[in-house]
């Protein structure tokens, strides 16, 4: 059954800094190519990574990858900080910037492009939002536009009957992307403080968190695990298979 279309796919070249909206790209076993498989380490807390909830002004910093996907190595990643500079992944002023900004002391991790692990994603292999659920929010928030990037998906649907939450009715059940790629839904995805951060601007309104906890039982947005790997492409349909 056709449920709807990619609007945007979104991955994360860098784990809690902006991500980069792309045409296409390929899914792998653990999720889009190159989702949060760099990352900085937050020294103050053992095995933890530094993110949006220590650091609420990452989301102004801004990464994408530079050239085609390879399974060998990553393409470059580049990094526009909120002043307006480019710096590679990997360059000590980057680092320090960070560092300092935040308070904490920092390391980076890279992970091979075959397999960034599920740890750096957090929870599962993609996340999926959609374009009705979103407006359903701005109803029961009381506010308009709220910007889907708050929640940090790799997908961004567009449904054809704007159904609010319809995708919670999913679970359990597979998804088909374009010719190629299906994902199983699997559960709820629990949200955090990271949604009150505006993207652009990092202000906290915490509120919105407020209402999906209050009105959603702090649930928006739905995890998926990959079943079939493949090409997805912006436009793709969507289709419900169970």
């Amino acid at each position: 059954m056709l449920v709807g279309h990619i609007e945007e796919i979104v991955r994360h070249p860098v784990k809690s800094f902006t991500g980069e909206k792309v045409p296409t790209a390929t899914v792998m076993p653990y999720g889009l190519y190159g989702d949060r498989s760099h990352a900085f380490l937050d020294e103050t807390r053992k095995g933890k990574f530094l993110t949006i909830t220590q650091f609420p002004e990452m989301v102004r910093y801004q990464a994408h990858f530079v050239g085609d996907e390879q399974l060998d190595q990553y393409p470059k990643v580049e990094i526009t900080t909120p002043a307006g500079q480019i710096i590679e992944w990997g360059d000590a002023s980057l680092t320090e910037e960070i560092a300092e900004k935040s308070g904490r002391a920092v390391s980076l991790v890279t992970y091979p492009p075959e397999n960034v692990p599920l740890g750096a994603i957090e929870e599962e292999h993609i996340q999926l939002v959609t374009d009705a659920s979103i407006q359903g929010l701005e109803q029961l928030w009381g506010k308009s536009r709220i910007d889907y990037r708050r929640f940090r998906p790799n997908l961004f649907i567009s449904l054809l009957e704007k159904i609010p939450f319809v995708e919670e009715t999913w679970f359990g059940k597979r998804i088909r992307i374009g010719n190629e790629v299906e994902l199983v839904c699997k559960r709820h995805c629990e949200r955090c403080m990271i949604i009150t951060v505006d993207p652009e601007d990092a202000y906290r309104d915490p509120s919105l968190l407020k209402t999906v906890a209050g009105e959603r039982k702090n649930y928006f947005g739905v995890y998926a695990t990959v079943l079939k790997t493949g090409k997805i492409h912006a436009g793709d349909e969507v289709h419900l298979l169970d």
